[in-house]
């Protein structure tokens, strides 16, 4: 690996959450809008809403397939819900979003493409800040196309290894042999931020003209278990409505992400740690 990279810890970034001004409103604290959850896999897109939500977003909608609609009201009623049947039902529900987060629980159906197609040009139209999580990054492997370049320098790749494999054309075993190289890559893809994630998530951005790659030195085992990404897409979306920058969101998101597990770690062990046992960490480190 390049000598180049910086470690990535929270403590450095929590002048990042400046305490809140009492006259203040949830729109002052942007509007998510998720689009994902198809058919069996709902709950995906719910923790990353749910996410979102606890990270500090002002509103967070969800676009999800019908059938999960209502269970997603009954878990988390603070969201703002969906069934998305045609296009124009993603365009009333994005009305006013200022973040799209795109992938959890999406799926491959012909569903999926429709409103990823719809959401990306949404994004497209109104220039808004994306990022793009789970079956996003398996579509635009397999269509590039769909990284727009009116889209270039405003999206968030969140790839794990298997998914930065099939973006960039090569082996799972290449990312492995050559993480620094791999995000740097993904990083020129979109010309925004590149997140590669795994023990040691990378993160890529553009500072004064020039890749930077940090480590980050939180994390453990425990996270090696389903609906972790879904949980990191939701608080980098949250961050990015809080008018963090794109390499602040990605920054800050994947420190509070992994310490959230750690210290789910050291309240219950690493075996057994689930992707929702993050949340209570969550809202105590956005508010250091």
């Amino acid at each position: 690996m390049s000598n180049n990279i910086r470690p990535l810890v929270y403590e450095a970034l929590t002048h990042l959450l400046p305490a809140r001004a009492p006259d203040t409103h949830k729109g002052d604290y942007g509007h998510v809008l998720l689009v994902g959850g198809d058919q069996g896999m709902g709950g995906a897109a719910l923790m990353a809403a749910h996410a979102a939500a606890r990270s500090g977003a002002g509103l967070v909608s969800v676009a999800t397939h019908p059938i999960h609609a209502a269970n997603f009201l009954a878990h988390r009623p603070e969201l703002m819900v969906r069934g998305v049947v045609i296009p124009a039902d993603l365009q009333v529900q994005a009305t006013g979003s200022t973040v799209l987060v795109l992938g959890p629980g999406l799926g491959r159906s012909e569903w999926s493409r429709t409103f990823l197609n719809s959401a990306l040009q949404h994004a497209t139209d109104l220039q808004l800040p994306v990022v793009l999580d789970a079956d996003a990054l398996n579509a635009i492997a397999e269509n590039e196309s769909l990284l727009v370049p009116a889209l270039h320098g405003l999206s968030i790749l969140t790839p794990h290894a298997g998914e930065a494999a099939r973006l960039l054309h090569i082996s799972r075993e290449e990312v492995f042999a050559n993480r620094h190289a791999a995000v740097c890559a993904l990083q020129n893809l979109c010309g925004g931020v590149a997140i590669l994630k795994g023990a040691g998530t990378l993160v890529c951005y553009q500072h004064a003209g020039r890749q930077q790659v940090e480590t980050c030195n939180h994390g453990n085992p425990g996270m090696a278990s389903g609906g972790m990404g879904d949980v990191l897409s939701g608080i980098i979306g949250g961050l990015l409505a809080q008018h963090l920058s794109l390499a602040d969101s990605a920054r800050l998101g994947v420190c509070i992400h992994s310490k959230a597990a750690d210290m789910a770690a050291r309240a219950g062990g690493e075996r057994g740690m689930l992707a929702s046992d993050l949340f209570v960490f969550i809202r105590q480190l956005v508010n250091p």
